[in-house]
């Protein structure tokens, strides 16, 4: 791979130590990109700054984590005060109690809130949850959709047929039903009768590319689950207090069981939480179930976290104001609209995703509303060129093989009109 016009020499030295003591030299196989890594050594805002020097306006914000943008002046000083008197209890404390008041405030669907460490383990207690509570044990899952790691959800994401992971046990995938994104009938058709213990689901598919499902699609799967007693869950991971204060929830206007949080609701700190009907939450009291095969298990040891815990307080007050999303979310239309508008001046194959104040270029034919639509007719090699030229531009967003771009407060109009611009230079260097 040719190396890039960027001055990266430090990142090439530090992927080289890496290399020694981290599998293929990273935390995590979407960070890695070629010909080699870049560190970063700072961030603030929308910038982030490498060991190098060079300075990068940023639309992958912590995978979409920082709404507020990195390092917010009103966030440091109150992190740096708790910090001074206490980084991790293992005790109960008043900060654990305003963040879940506070979710239950603000999530239409959340009448009781147990919180954990990432999305991945949300996800794994949520279907815990609706398995306990139906007494049922398959459940339904959408192809495109992504969970995290957890056994029974990391099944079926891309269109190959094939496990995401080595080391899943046949019989675990067995128990999971993969079903059809924004196509009603082919999940009726799918699942028959029913007996699932839940239906999961993203609202706005993420790792695909920021596609939204068709409201009425998440009004009729409520309908199904009300019919076979299934529980239908969303998954917020993403699209928690970013499309709205409620979520995809408030903006859809559709009611889940349970919704699984992460990302904002850690202001900035690694965090996960499951939400929703206090008779499914209470599954989890001991006082209530005191056997321990009657209630579903949940713990941690740095579940409610003090810090985490006063950062998404903090965080989710200050999303209180809707003007905050008037902003973000007029900076994505601008966006979406300004990019796709260059596409269709120069009739080139290519189309824009997203809502609020997300979204994503897709290199295709045909409008992605779903997985396949999303990866038959991509071109790969385009969408990879077109995170190389942003990239030597100063321009860093993930992933090179799908181009998801988050919004945060601290993006302004003409950091949109620079990426609608270089859009522009670069299908106008490459034709169609």
């Amino acid at each position: 791979m040719e190396e890039l016009s960027l001055n990266i020499g430090k990142s090439k030295k530090l992927f080289d130590r890496a290399r020694k003591v981290l599998p293929a030299g990273v935390t995590y196989s979407i960070r890695d990109l070629e010909p080699h890594p870049i560190y970063i050594k700072k961030a603030s805002g929308c910038y982030l700054y490498d060991v190098d020097g060079n300075k990068y306006t940023d639309y992958w914000l912590g995978h979409g984590a920082l709404l507020f943008g990195h390092a917010p002046n009103f966030l440091v000083k109150e992190i740096v005060d708790q910090i001074e008197i206490g980084t991790h209890y293992g005790y109960s404390h008043e900060l654990e109690v305003l963040l879940a008041e506070q979710v239950v405030k603000m999530v239409p669907s959340a009448e009781m809130v147990r919180f954990m460490n990432s999305g991945t383990e949300a996800n794994m207690y949520a279907v815990r949850l609706a398995r306990a509570f139906t007494k049922r044990e398959k459940i339904g899952k959408f192809q495109g959709n992504w969970h995290g790691s957890y056994d029974f959800l990391h099944k079926a994401v891309k269109t190959t047929g094939k496990t995401e992971s080595a080391g899943l046990p046949s019989k675990v995938i067995k128990e999971t039903v993969v079903l059809p994104y924004n196509d009603l009938d082919g999940v009726k058709k799918k699942i028959g009768g029913g007996e699932l213990a839940c239906l999961i689901v993203e609202p706005v598919m993420g790792s695909t590319g920021f596609i939204p499902a068709e409201k009425e699609f998440l009004k009729g799967l409520r309908e199904i689950c009300d019919e076979t007693g299934s529980l239908l869950v969303f998954d917020e991971v993403i699209t928690g207090f970013r499309l709205a204060p409620g979520g995809a929830q408030e903006y859809f206007n559709v009611k889940p069981d349970l919704t699984v949080l992460g990302k904002i609701l850690g202001g900035g700190f690694p965090v996960g939480a499951v939400c929703g009907k206090k008779e499914i939450m209470e599954q989890m009291d001991h006082r209530k179930n005191p056997e321990p095969n009657e209630r579903v298990f949940h713990g941690g040891t740095f579940s409610g976290n003090p810090v985490t815990m006063k950062a998404g307080y903090i965080t989710l007050k200050k999303l209180e104001d809707r003007e905050i999303y008037n902003h973000i979310n007029s900076l994505g239309a601008k966006a979406r609209e300004g990019i796709q508008e260059k596409f269709e001046e120069k009739n080139f194959e290519a189309h824009v995703t997203g809502v609020g104040s997300m979204f994503c270029i897709h290199f295709t034919k045909e409008k992605p509303v779903d997985l396949i639509t999303a990866t038959r007719t991509k071109n790969l090699e385009l969408t990879k060129e077109l995170h190389r030229f942003l990239l030597e531009n100063n321009v860093m967003y993930l992933t090179p093989e799908t181009a998801h771009f988050f919004l945060s407060t601290e993006h302004r109009s003409e950091h949109v009109e620079e990426l609608i611009n270089l859009t522009q230079k670069f299908i106008s260097e490459r034709g169609n």
